[in-house]
């Protein structure tokens, strides 16, 4: 089996960036989801010197998209500096969409219909739609099309108090109606995972991405962002990021999603955040042509699904021994993993399914992906202590895991992101020599 881009177009990573990433409702409450990711392409774009017009592509993800611009990868694309004939599309797979935004990116550089693409995503959860009731809207539509004053205030006539209660968008399942918190208390129990393991693992991101912030690995990925409307201040590093927290501190939190039994508290889990991020990609030949050294290659990726009424965040573990296969590499061969951390009982839960023979026969394999090294893993914290703007933390571990690799002289790395509607990604990076 031929890997990824062999035909020649083999796909480089040659930078990228983000902005910081703050929790809702603070730094970034007021700046849309167009707005960040404007602002992270157009600083990319500065930083990595690319003419604008050898640009053949701009792909961005989201997951709660805006009503009033719900293509945000063309309001992207219309910034000033970029010539107004770049085609851009927006993609949707829940968590992974960033990931879905890269890997469309690097398809369309493979089949050769592109050599230059900036993907990645957005998220504003400051800024989610809030909605109306099905009667208050059919009144609304009614009022409008209504001829006369008497027929205005029929339309409105029917409205009852309750119609007037704002309905914010729930992060469930419709197929279940399970949320990701009821989820991941679901594998907590399922999967056996203590709560002390994932307040340890928790404990261990904040850590992780506090050292990474203070020596300037992490940071070196943020762009400083001014705050609206004054810009008088900037924010600079993830406000998410706990340098003083400890094990007594997360122990003393009370579960969210199961007040009685659970395990799962805000502080093993990711927050609601704000932020975007960026990548550029370009064909190995086109980067050679233009003076640019890649970070690293993509040379895999696999997405998977199973069923959300199941384990919601395991599908990674069907995901990624495809990933490695078409690789054609094993966990062994892999210097360094990105795993994104939706909640400590999430990753715990995929790390053993890793070692499972049972899950590996499920993914179609006799022998499972086997243990990932915890020195190799998320070595700069992850998202329950960085954050996760849905839209935009897999370009943000694309970079990580790029720049990682090339830092520490690894050759193979592979990152893993669990999904809403039971979806896993999976992709295989190769450091560029």
């Amino acid at each position: 089996m031929e890997t990824y881009g062999t035909n020649g177009r083999r796909v480089a990573i040659i930078a990228g960036l983000r902005t910081p990433f703050a929790k809702a409702g603070t730094d970034l409450r007021s700046v849309t989801a167009q707005e960040l990711g404007r602002a992270v392409v157009a600083e990319l774009v500065e930083r990595s010197e690319i003419d604008p017009k050898e640009i053949d592509a701009l792909v961005f993800g989201t997951v709660v998209p805006s009503v009033l611009a719900p293509n945000i990868a063309r309001e992207v694309a219309l910034l000033p500096m970029l010539p107004k004939g770049i085609p851009a599309f927006t993609v949707s797979r829940a968590c992974a969409s960033a990931n879905q935004a890269i890997t469309d990116a690097a398809d369309q550089i493979v089949l050769g219909h592109a050599d230059v693409v900036v993907a990645g995503g957005a998220e504003s959860l400051s800024n989610v739609p809030i909605l109306h009731t099905r009667n208050f809207s059919d009144a609304l539509v009614a009022a409008s099309r209504a001829k006369s004053v008497g027929a205005r205030v029929s339309a409105f006539a029917r409205v009852r108090p309750r119609d007037l209660i704002p309905v914010a968008p729930a992060i469930a399942e419709p197929s279940t109606g399970e949320t990701m918190g009821q989820s991941a208390e679901k594998m907590a129990k399922l999967n056996h995972i203590p709560r002390d393991e994932q307040d340890q693992f928790a404990l261990r991101s904040h850590r992780l991405a506090a050292a990474g912030t203070q020596d300037g690995r992490l940071t070196a990925e943020i762009m400083p962002f001014y705050i609206p409307p004054r810009y008088e201040k900037w924010a600079t590093v993830d406000n998410g990021v706990r340098t003083d927290t400890s094990f007594e501190q997360l122990q003393a939190l009370k579960p969210v999603f199961d007040r009685r039994y659970g395990t799962v508290t805000a502080g093993n889990s990711s927050p609601l955040t704000d932020g975007a991020a960026a990548v550029l990609l370009m064909s190995e030949a086109k980067a050679r042509a233009l003076g640019y050294t890649p970070i690293a290659y993509i040379r895999s990726y696999a997405y998977a699904a199973l069923d959300p009424g199941e384990q919601l965040l395991q599908a990674p573990v069907l995901a990624a021994p495809v990933a490695l296969q078409r690789a054609g590499l094993t966990l062994k061969d892999i210097d360094l993993v990105e795993m994104h951390e939706a909640f400590a009982a999430q990753v715990l839960s995929n790390l053993q399914g890793f070692e499972s023979k049972a899950w590996a026969e499920r993914a179609g394999f006799s022998r499972p992906v086997g243990e990932v090294d915890r020195s190799r893993l998320n070595v700069m914290g992850g998202s329950i202590a960085i954050g996760h703007p849905f839209g935009a933390t897999g370009a943000r571990i694309t970079t990580t895991l790029a720049n990682e690799l090339k830092r520490r002289g690894g050759q193979f790395g592979m990152m893993t992101v669990c999904a809403a509607g039971g979806m896993g990604f999976a992709m295989i990076l190769e450091r560029a020599a």
